[in-house]
């Protein structure tokens, strides 16, 4: 059973920045798939990002592209969201999620995930 907290979460001015952390305990971190994503008020769970177990691989949602980077550190058991250029679109409340590295499925789909941590708020004001 994996455990994910996630932190960094806050208030920021459009146009800035936040870096989000999700560490995970319980198991062997780099044995899973890392995924980023977000939820708004009133909207579904949204796909932003995700990462291979070793890092070489990241797949980015069109809105976030340019502007989010992913990494991992799995001497760290941590996940890391890097978040530039922030605009009010994307104040939500972000999730980090874990999958199995074996469990091919498509990595957009916040519903093929087994481990999800409790959210932080990102709120982007103008």
């Amino acid at each position: 059973q994996v455990q994910l907290v996630e932190s960094g979460g806050g208030l920021v001015q459009a146009g800035g920045s936040l870096r989000l952390s999700c560490a995970a305990s319980g198991g062997t971190f780099s044995n899973y798939r890392m995924g980023w994503f977000r939820q708004a008020p009133g909207k579904e769970r949204e796909f932003v990002t995700t990462i291979s177990w070793s890092g070489g691989r990241t797949d980015y949602a069109d809105s976030v592209k340019g502007r989010f980077t992913i990494s991992r550190d799995n001497a760290k058991n941590t996940v890391y969201l890097q978040m530039n250029s922030l605009t009010r679109e994307d104040t939500a409340v972000y999730y980090c999620a874990a999958v199995s590295f074996r469990k091919i499925f498509d990595y957009s789909n916040p519903g093929g995930y087994d481990y999800w941590g409790q959210g932080t708020q990102v709120t982007v004001s103008s």
